[in-house]
């Protein structure tokens, strides 16, 4: 090829590749973006890129008293509070899984079908996304999670009791090895979860 075509190709071929590079950058939604696509009513969302999106957002208000607030609520069948509770949760962080869920109870004891379901499938689809990132048994399957609540969340979701936990180092990644309870049974269940993304945030967080 002469070298002048050569030069005419390369500069068409870094063009095209960064083109690209920014078109899959800007397809990237940020939390907020994904939120009003929620809002829209539009349910194709990938629950993993919402979880990492507000990980990396800068603002995460602390929501533990309304937390601590709407489990209560829930727990005294004062649904209707709980409900407004676990809103005020959501409105700081809507991958917050234990929110959802209060949120999918209250309404479904009110019998408010379409906030129930809504909150339920915002519930199951921030849940399963973690549930298919691996199976836990091993390093290599580990269980991906965001935060360190979330291995709670998976142990809640398993019918299991937390017990000893302890952190392991493994190449450049890092693990929750966590040493659970089966209270059906009282056996032991160990399981793995990968805590790079936190890590990373941690990381960021102290420079």
């Amino acid at each position: 090829m002469p070298t002048r075509a050569k030069s005419i190709f390369l500069l068409l071929f870094v063009g095209t590749a960064v083109g690209w590079c920014q078109q899959t950058a800007a397809n990237k939604m940020s939390y907020d973006g994904m939120i009003q696509k929620i809002k829209t009513g539009d349910r194709n969302i990938d629950f993993r890129e919402l979880r990492i999106a507000y990980a990396d957002s800068s603002v995460q208000p602390d929501t533990s008293e309304q937390k601590k607030k709407m489990f209560a609520e829930l727990k005294a069948e004062k649904y209707a509070d709980a409900i407004k509770s676990a809103e005020a949760v959501l409105n700081g962080d809507f991958a917050d899984i234990d929110a959802h869920y209060v949120a999918f109870a209250a309404n479904r004891a009110l019998n408010n079908a379409e906030q129930a379901d809504f909150h339920k499938w915002a519930f199951q689809g921030l849940v399963d996304s973690i549930m298919h990132s691996g199976d836990g048994k091993t390093m290599a399957t580990a269980y991906e999670v965001v935060e360190v609540h979330e291995e709670y969340v998976v142990l809640r979701y398993l019918g299991l009791m937390p017990g000893e936990q302890s952190l392991l180092n493994q190449g450049a990644h890092s693990y929750d090895k966590m040493v659970a309870i089966d209270p059906k049974t009282n056996e032991k269940v160990q399981l793995f979860f990968n805590i790079d993304i936190e890590e990373k945030h941690l990381h960021d967080a102290l420079k």
